[in-house]
């Protein structure tokens, strides 16, 4: 069926409706229906190959990159103009980029809503998405934002803490003074490879914490400790799988930053569907 892309604020409202009741009873949802994690299935190379290809096909489908354009590109055009003219802030700006692989999971949650959905109905569209609001885990799937984001705020503190005791403490003259620094310096190559290397911990971290609970708090009526024990188990279990998945992901949102961060438009998304996808090759429906 075609999609047309309808009133931003009509399928908003839609989605949005009863949150306020599903929000009043989010205490009762942190609850679980399992006492530990259920079994998993082992991963492979074709796993991840098969949700890619998942993943495509309901962006392809349901367009999901308009959604991104209405709701998440304004919020990082905004951000990037407030530290094009905040020269203090330069410093940030490749932090903030690396930080959207930390926040990813968060803004997918609604893309997993709709890959789910359209496992059971055909009526599938953006308004889907914000169903997820009104459900009876959204109190777990809040909590598990919530930290995340915290661990985004930890890295974005732990940057500028880098940045100070390197070429800092004052901010950069200038973007060609800043970029000069950094690669001409050894200060700056200092910032660099410290920087890296604290950023692949704070992605790892969250990888390995929220490859398979989002989806799994998405899915089933399960607290946080469980779905990231559940996910803490699929990452070991398949150690060299998950580290590819993860090197897919990095790699195609290093990319989609490429040019202005448009091509998040399309990654995004489509990291968001093929998770879902990943998340149903690792557990079962019936454990």
């Amino acid at each position: 069926m075609v999609k047309t892309i309808g009133n931003p604020l009509t399928w908003l409202a839609q989605g949005a409706s009863g949150t306020g009741r599903a929000m009043g009873s989010a205490a009762d949802a942190l609850g679980s229906e399992l006492t530990e994690p259920p079994e998993t299935n082992i991963l492979t190379t074709a796993d991840i190959r098969a949700a890619l290809s998942a993943g495509f096909a309901d962006f392809s489908r349901y367009r999901t990159d308009v959604m991104f354009i209405v709701l998440i590109y304004p919020v990082i055009g905004l951000a990037l103009s407030v530290m094009a003219f905040n020269e203090a802030l330069l410093p940030m700006i490749f932090p903030l980029a690396a930080g959207f692989l930390l926040l990813g999971p968060v803004a997918a949650i609604g893309l997993y809503q709709m890959s789910r959905k359209a496992e059971t109905q055909a009526n599938v569209n953006w308004s889907t998405a914000l169903t997820v609001l009104q459900a009876r885990n959204i109190g777990p799937v809040l909590a598990m934002a919530f930290y995340l984001l915290a661990i985004f705020v930890a890295w974005m503190f732990t940057a500028l803490q880098i940045y100070g005791w390197t070429l800092g403490p004052e901010p950069p003259a200038s973007a060609s003074a800043f970029l000069t620094d950094v690669f001409t310096t050894s200060a700056g190559w200092t910032m660099i490879v410290t920087g890296m290397a604290v950023g692949f911990v704070f992605a790892a971290v969250v990888l390995v914490i929220s490859l398979i609970s989002l989806p799994m708090l998405i899915d089933r009526h399960v607290g946080v400790p469980i779905a990231v024990a559940t996910s803490l188990q699929v990452a070991r279990e398949n150690p060299v799988t998950v580290a590819l998945w993860g090197a897919v992901v990095a790699v195609l949102m290093l990319l989609g930053t490429l040019p202005l961060f448009l091509g998040l438009i399309v990654v995004l998304p489509v990291l968001g569907h093929a998770t879902w996808h990943l998340y149903r090759a690792a557990v079962p429906q019936d454990s």
